[in-house]
């Protein structure tokens, strides 16, 4: 039903454009590896908004690595594969916690401003972490500093170019070889981008649910052209939904960091009751996903459709300091973080599933590397850790940079030719109303709580909007919504395989966890259909 590309074109026929390093997406995987990949090569930055559109700019709780005297890699590792629920590589978790420090400081030396107490590092705690480790900038603004601070440097850079506004329509592939990227500008012309390497940098998938904290470019356009071309695709049921985002009449779902619960915020319902102690030993600080489903169940037990976090009992100094753009932001809608509590409800979050590569951040299509949450690499399982993400891509964005350094480069002629459906037919139903169905499709089937029923219903009405692999698309709007309908059905799909409940993943009609026959990974493949990677015990 996914068909291999979605336009008909004569990839001959197009003009062809030769660059080192090809970059799709921005945020700090795309950022940091287009810096790091340009001290050897000339690389192509291609997004389709611009450089300060990405998941990155609202991370507020900051980027884990073991910085403190009483911290170990150890007990970063422990943490990770604890919140992971069995299914995290420890090889690649070993990866992370061993080579995230450096990262930092690569960071730093790329100008980014980390918050400092006394002379060093400030460091929180966030939940299932058992040390503080987590660097902050200005407070809750810590994706926005590494955003500012790459984007100066990738800007002033000249060997790295920038295409804003252009949209990566699909990868171009010759015997499982990436060769290149289609692309069209703004004005609507397309041509081929060549290039020794590519690196999907493009976000995740937050724009399948109708809640979600990502911003509206997050829909899941470099898993999906990467399904088309023939990659493994692993892991796609398990989405975080945070526990924390507003809910507040008028109020978009903005996040509350985990951070504030960090800080000694509490949980309550509606009746101003502290819940986490029916759930979990570490209270409100507990792994995101029991978090999530026990404000789920409080929810439904009270008939509401919020809890609050309170954080009043902590001093409004401290709160005004360590949040001040969450303190400022609920602020505009009336809510005083420092006297209030906040009502708040999971939404859509972070995608833990994505294209699978190994360790260093090549996928199963020779030369097409994957970084950031587009990605599968091992680190997350079945629940990432807080604050995993960002060191997650400044780690592997080194290591690809140094796979992509030990590339020879690409002398075959273009050999990949379309695929074409004779496409003729224009879309029919507007683009808008197709995405909010799909929206309401996955929140109603594959949300939060899931059973084979709902889950086959899901891609039953699923199936009903793939009238747009067979149209004529031309609109970065149709591009997008393809991509969500495909990563809808891998998620879906994928959810409706696995027959257990775990971190990520509830399964109302399969409720427990069973290691003894579940503890692999669902790897989806458009060629090859459904594989099983199993994952050995540690």
């Amino acid at each position: 039903m996914i068909p291999r590309y979605l336009v008909d074109e004569q990839l001959e026929e197009l003009p062809v454009l030769h660059k080192d390093v090809i970059v799709i997406g921005a945020g700090i995987a795309g950022l940091f590896t287009a810096i790091k990949a340009s001290e050897r090569n000339d690389v192509l930055m291609i997004t389709k908004k611009s450089l300060l559109d990405s998941n990155t700019r609202y991370a507020q709780g900051g980027i884990a690595a073991v910085i403190s005297e009483d911290d170990k890699p150890e007990y970063h590792l422990q943490d990770t594969l604890a919140a992971g629920a069995g299914l995290c590589s420890e090889e690649a978790v070993d990866v992370l916690v061993h080579e995230g420090t450096e990262g930092v400081q690569d960071l730093v030396g790329m100008g980014t401003k980390f918050d400092i107490e006394n002379g060093e590092f400030a460091l929180t705690k966030e939940g299932a972490h058992s040390q503080r480790r987590i660097l902050h900038a200005n407070g809750d603004a810590t994706g926005y500093e590494i955003v500012r601070a790459l984007s100066e440097k990738a800007v002033a850079n000249p060997r790295i170019e920038v295409w804003d506004d252009h949209f990566v329509i699909d990868l171009v592939t010759d015997d499982n070889v990436c060769v290149g990227v289609l692309v069209q500008k703004p004005d609507g012309q397309r041509l081929i981008v060549r290039g020794k390497a590519t690196v999907l940098c493009s976000g995740g998938t937050g724009q399948l649910y109708r809640y979600t904290t990502n911003p509206e470019v997050a829909t899941g356009d470099g898993i999906a052209m990467a399904y088309r071309a023939g990659a493994d695709i692993r892991d796609m049921e398990f989405v975080q939904f945070h526990p924390t985002s507003l809910c507040y009449p008028g109020a978009p779902r903005f996040l509350i960091s985990e951070a504030v619960r960090g800080e000694g915020a509490y949980l309550r319902n509606i009746r101003g009751e502290r819940f986490m102690a029916k759930y979990h030993e570490q209270l409100e600080l507990a792994p995101r996903d029991v978090v999530a489903r026990a404000i789920v169940s409080e929810m439904e037990e009270t008939k509401s459709t919020f809890v609050y976090l309170d954080v009043t009992h902590e001093s409004a100094e401290m709160v005004k300091h360590r949040f001040p753009n969450i303190y400022q932001y609920c602020l505009t809608y009336g809510l005083d973080l420092t006297t209030d509590w906040i009502p708040v409800a999971p939404a859509a979050h972070y995608m833990m599933g994505g294209v699978s590569t190994d360790l260093n951040g090549e996928t199963s299509i020779s030369r097409l590397f994957a970084c950031g949450e587009c990605s599968s690499t091992g680190v997350h399982g079945a629940n990432r850790l807080a604050s995993n993400s960002l060191s997650e891509a400044i780690v592997f964005g080194r290591r690809i940079v140094e796979r992509i350094n030990a590339l020879e480069p690409m002398d075959r002629e273009l050999r990949a030719h379309m695929h074409s459906l004779s496409r003729t037919d224009a879309p029919i139903q507007a683009v808008v109303e197709k995405r909010l169905k799909l929206q309401k499709i996955m929140v109603r089937y594959a949300g939060l709580k899931r059973n084979a029923n709902g889950l086959r219903k899901g891609l039953e009405e699923l199936g009903r909007l793939s009238s747009i692999f067979r149209s004529v698309i031309a609109k970065r709007e149709d591009y997008e919504f393809a991509n969500l309908l495909t990563c809808a059905l891998l998620t879906t799909e994928a959810a409706l395989i696995r027959e257990e409940s775990r971190g990520a993943h509830s399964r109302e009609d399969f409720p427990n966890r069973d290691d003894e026959i579940w503890r692999k990974h669902v790897v989806l493949n458009r060629e090859h259909g459904l594989t099983e990677e199993r994952v050995e015990y540690v």
